[in-house]
């Protein structure tokens, strides 16, 4: 499973990565794992899921994470993960 995190502020892309990950785990640990390395790597604390994340996920394979799913401050408009390919 390959999932693609972006940064988005004024729409345009700030930041972005993508994280592989070929173990057997099961696609929800997958998914949080790779937000957690994405998160890491864009020094973030970890965004709470929302039930309208989580709707939205399920329905599009995409969400976007903004200021109400984060505890702390952000100093950009949203976080967005994506699942390239499973």
């Amino acid at each position: 499973m390959r999932l693609w995190g972006k940064i988005w502020k004024d729409n345009h892309l700030l930041q972005d990565m993508v994280v592989q990950d070929d173990s057997a785990d099961t696609r929800t640990h997958k998914i949080f794992h790779a937000l957690d390395e994405i998160c890491y790597a864009f020094d973030l604390s970890k965004p709470i899921w929302l039930d309208a994340t989580i709707r939205e996920f399920q329905r599009h394979s995409k969400a976007r994470f903004y200021q109400d799913s984060f505890v702390e401050e952000i100093s950009f408009d949203y976080l967005e993960i994506q699942i390239l390919e499973e």
